[in-house]
């Protein structure tokens, strides 16, 4: 079957045939209801057909995970045990790949992922990326000595590495299986406890995972919890509940605001990695034949989908009708469709909640710049929330959609007169996730890149994601860091310890030191 295009056919309904307990909870080493076996329906966004209920948690079932989390912090020996950690995170990763075909299915099934994304981020990179947190649990060197200083020559220091608690680990519903991977692994191998809440849209990725890790491993119970709730008010328990220690969320800067507020009150720890509006700079001698069909096919991907995908483009004034016209031709091309055929590139949006946000985004557009091609619903299928690749030009850096993050397949194209003035409008954004440049100089490529505020960057095309380098956003498009070393040491508190060297209290201090 060929992909689905503008006037053509529509998306066969399915329900995927897996084995998988998707259906339960976990929560202190046990598979369990929800409270009085509450659920709700998981919806395929391609069909809009029920695949199947998803455990509905009550507050009192998300009180049990975290209690059981904060028990088994304590309690198992888990934060000691590094080795054991190796051991166990290595037969999850073992486990995980032996049900990929049935975890492959459950993605495209409830994110409405194309197929070919499964070899991707997806799914396949989720699973090699994780290795790198595998084996930092056993290798990271958790103490170090210090010297140096203004110290007493009789006395050593310490700096020690702990695991940092209960981590409550709130994922979203575009890249469910990758970013539940990564919390979990990050936080499970420093040590933590976890419980994992993920987007109601997306249960069944999470609730496989709590499954296999019940079915497959050894575990220690309540280590790792998995929640679903289609309940805001329950999910918030995670956010204020004083025995979680640590809040690591992936979503909207507006959830990231409201998390930040809550866990203030206990002080917690926060990582946030939020939105998005990233810029790609086309420098006026940059191949525009290479360029533009690659951030126009790229800002489609998964239906635009992603926090860091570049979804404005910018090109130099003299070139602009180039550049969009380049960009029609390319999204005008975009194979989307059925997400089960290996030809579509591009799905629907997750939700007809998303899916009325960007349409009415894109009615904004149609108000502040020039609509170019698409603009509305693909109303050639009869069900699923998809949208037509959207492009917008002729408009002004200010304009909402080219400062709000639409999650959508909507780019728009903005011309620029110089360097200077690229470097401005790539700045001028409450966001600073990620970016990118084009240019034959690679010299000066690199110094626009080295002026762009935010967290990643990508110069003639080099992809930055991988499981060694740090991800995360300047501004509003977050706190912390994922990947890594420095996405691993997001989970460790780091202790100073001071001992006399004899063993015997030094003769005097250059300080005084309250309580010693």
């Amino acid at each position: 079957m060929q992909a689905t295009r503008a006037g053509e056919g529509s998306v066969k309904q399915e329900v995927p045939a897996v084995t998988i307990e998707t259906n339960k909870l976990l929560i202190d080493g046990s598979l369990v209801d929800a409270s009085d076996v509450a659920t709700y329906d998981n919806v395929n966004p391609a069909t809009e057909q029920v695949l199947g209920p998803a455990p509905d948690a009550s507050a009192a079932d998300m009180q049990r995970a975290i209690a059981a989390a904060r028990r088994a912090f304590e309690q198992s020996g888990w934060a000691e045990d590094a080795s054991l950690r190796a051991k166990v995170l290595a037969q999850l990763q073992d486990a995980l790949r032996d049900a990929s075909q049935e975890l492959g299915e459950i993605i495209v099934s409830e994110t409405g992922a194309p197929v070919s994304l499964l070899s991707g981020l997806q799914f396949a990179w989720g699973l090699d990326f994780v290795t790198t947190y595998t084996d930092l649990a056993a290798s990271y060197d958790y103490e170090r000595e210090l010297s140096g200083g203004h110290t007493l020559a009789d006395v050593r220091r310490i700096v020690r590495r702990e695991p940092a608690g209960v981590v409550a680990a709130i994922t979203p519903w575009n890249y469910p299986f990758f970013l539940n991977l990564g919390k979990t692994f990050a936080a499970l191998s420093a040590g933590c406890s976890v419980v994992l809440k993920p987007a109601p849209e997306t249960p069944w990725t999470a609730t496989a995972l709590g499954a296999i890790a019940a079915r497959a491993t050894d575990l220690p119970p309540g280590i790792l919890n998995v929640v679903t709730t289609a309940d805001n008010g329950v999910a918030e328990l995670l956010t204020t509940a004083p025995e979680v220690d640590v809040v690591s969320f992936t979503g909207s800067t507006t959830t990231g605001r409201r998390i930040m507020a809550n866990a203030a009150d206990t002080v917690k720890k926060v990582t946030l990695e939020l939105g998005g509006k990233s810029a790609a700079i086309l420098l006026d001698d940059a191949d525009f034949d290479r360029a533009v069909p690659f951030f126009a096919s790229a800002s489609c991907r998964h239906a635009g989908q992603g926090c860091g995908l570049n979804t404005r483009l910018l090109v130099p004034r003299a070139r602009l009708d180039e550049a969009v016209e380049i960009a029609r031709a390319t999204m005008e091309g975009v194979a989307y469709g059925d997400p089960r055929d290996p030809a579509t590139t591009m799905g629907p949006v997750i939700s007809r909640r998303q899916m009325d946000r960007v349409l009415s985004y894109i009615e904004i557009g149609k108000q502040e710049g020039r609509l170019v091609t698409g603009g509305g619903r693909a109303e050639q299928f009869d069900k699923g929330f998809f949208i037509q690749p959207t492009l917008i030009t002729d408009i002004d850096p200010s304009a909402r959609v080219c400062q709000e993050e639409i999650f959508g397949p909507v780019l728009v194209v903005i011309p620029f007169d110089g360097d200077d003035a690229a470097v401005r409008i790539a700045n001028d954004s409450i966001y600073g996730i990620s970016g990118a440049v084009e240019s034959a100089d690679l010299d000066r490529a690199l110094g626009v890149a080295r002026r762009v505020r935010t967290g990643t960057f990508s110069v003639n095309g080099a992809p930055w994601l991988a499981s060694t380098s740090p991800f995360g956003g300047y501004k509003q498009s977050g706190v912390g860091r994922e990947w890594g070393v420095e996405g691993f040491e997001e989970f460790l508190e780091t202790k100073t310890i001071a001992y006399p060297t004899s063993g015997d209290r030094p003769s005097h201090r250059t300080a005084p030191a309250d309580g010693a």
